[in-house]
């Protein structure tokens, strides 16, 4: 079995209408909602094999933040710029790219393309939120088979749900 965890960075600033959308930095409410939603994972037991970050700002400190909580070493997250405003299908392409070894994977990036993923993977939801995650079981022992034939719903959740 493959385990997939997509987490939507968590919530981004916009105080400096000038600075680059990949450079946006966590806002105020993202800082307060990643470790609570790292630890909301680490209460369901989730001890990723690796993490891999889409590389824009938001999104790696998400990462970073939800990494300290699950203790995870911060210098082993992989970042891709290949996940940053990345479609569903660029988000599958490096997700099937994962070492076999790997069983537990989390991917940390943006909408649409996450959104887009779930879907096509049979998952149901309006949107995911900053800092949602939704978690995925596939049944088979290789990436390279995932599919919405072998995928089951594992979780979602959010900062606002249950509270």
């Amino acid at each position: 079995m493959k385990r997939l965890i997509l987490v939507r960075h968590a919530k981004s600033a916009w105080d400096d209408p000038f600075l680059r959308d990949h450079k946006r930095p966590l806002a105020i409410r993202g800082l307060r909602d990643a470790p609570k939603m790292g630890q909301r994972l680490k209460k369901r037991g989730v001890i990723p094999d690796m993490m891999l970050s889409s590389d824009a700002t938001r999104a790696s400190a998400t990462a970073q933040i939800i990494a300290e909580q699950l203790h995870f070493p911060k210098k082993a997250i992989q970042y891709s710029n290949k996940l940053y405003h990345a479609s569903s299908y660029e988000i599958f392409e490096q997700i099937r790219a994962v070492p076999q070894a790997v069983e537990l994977l989390l991917v940390f990036g943006h909408n649409p393309g996450f959104n887009d993923l779930i879907w096509e993977l049979g998952g149901e939801l309006d949107n995911l939120p900053t800092a949602g995650q939704f978690g995925f079981i596939f049944h088979t022992d290789n990436w390279l088979d995932i599919s919405k034939k072998n995928a089951e719903v594992w979780f979602d959740d959010y900062p606002k749900k249950n509270g």
